[in-house]
C-alpha cells in the first residue's frame, strides 16, 4: 500500500468538510496559494499551523502527518454534534462497474423507517439491506456514532455500505 503524502491527506480532508483552497485558506490565515502548494506536495505547511489545520480539516496531527488510517466509524461528544436533522445517511451499492449513490437527510430516513423498508430497493440490492438494522443505526447515530456504520456484502459480491455524517 503506497504511503500517502501530507499534501493528498489535506485535499482530501478539505474536501471531506466541503471547504474550499480559498475558505480554508482564509480559516489560516494564510494565502490560497499556500494550501494550493500543500496539496500539490511543492511545500509544507508552517509547523505552526498544524494545531489549527489539523482542527480545521476534523483530524489530529498525527494523522495528518503519519501512517496512521483513521477510524471509519467514530463518536462525536454530545457538545460537538450536529443536530440530528441536519445530519445526512449516505447509502452506497456497488457492484462490479455499477455504483448507486443515495444521500438521505436523516428526517427523511425516519419518514421511510415509520412507512417501513419493505418496499425499499436501493440498486436492486434490496436484499442486502434486508440484514440492515435501521432502528439500530438510527439509536447509535443519536447516541453520537458517525461514519461507515455498516457494510455488507451480498452473496453475488454487490457491496452495500452507510455513512451518516
Amino acid at each position: 500500500m503506497e504511503k500517502m503524502s501530507i499534501g493528498k491527506k489535506i485535499a482530501n480532508l478539505r474536501k471531506e468538510q466541503g471547504l474550499t483552497q480559498s475558505e480554508l485558506a482564509e480559516k489560516l490565515g494564510v494565502s490560497a496559494q499556500a494550501v494550493s502548494k500543500w496539496e500539490n506536495d511543492v511545500a509544507y505547511p508552517d509547523i505552526t499551523l498544524l494545531p489549527a489545520l489539523a482542527e480545521e480539516l476534523n483530524t489530529t496531527i498525527d494523522l495528518l502527518l503519519g501512517d496512521a488510517v483513521e477510524a471509519e466509524t467514530r463518536y462525536v461528544e454530545k457538545k460537538e454534534r450536529k443536530n440530528y436533522e441536519d445530519m445526512i445517511m449516505k447509502i452506497r451499492v456497488k457492484d462490479g462497474g455499477d455504483k448507486v449513490k443515495v444521500n438521505l437527510p436523516m428526517p427523511i430516513f425516519d419518514a421511510i423507517l415509520k412507512i417501513g423498508l419493505d418496499n425499499v430497493d436501493i440498486g436492486g440490492k434490496g436484499d442486502s439491506l434486508k440484514e440492515v438494522d435501521f432502528e439500530n443505526i438510527k439509536l447509535l447515530v443519536e447516541q453520537g456514532a458517525v461514519g461507515k456504520l455498516v457494510e455488507v456484502e451480498s452473496e453475488d459480491g454487490a457491496t452495500v455500505e452507510i455513512y451518516v455524517e
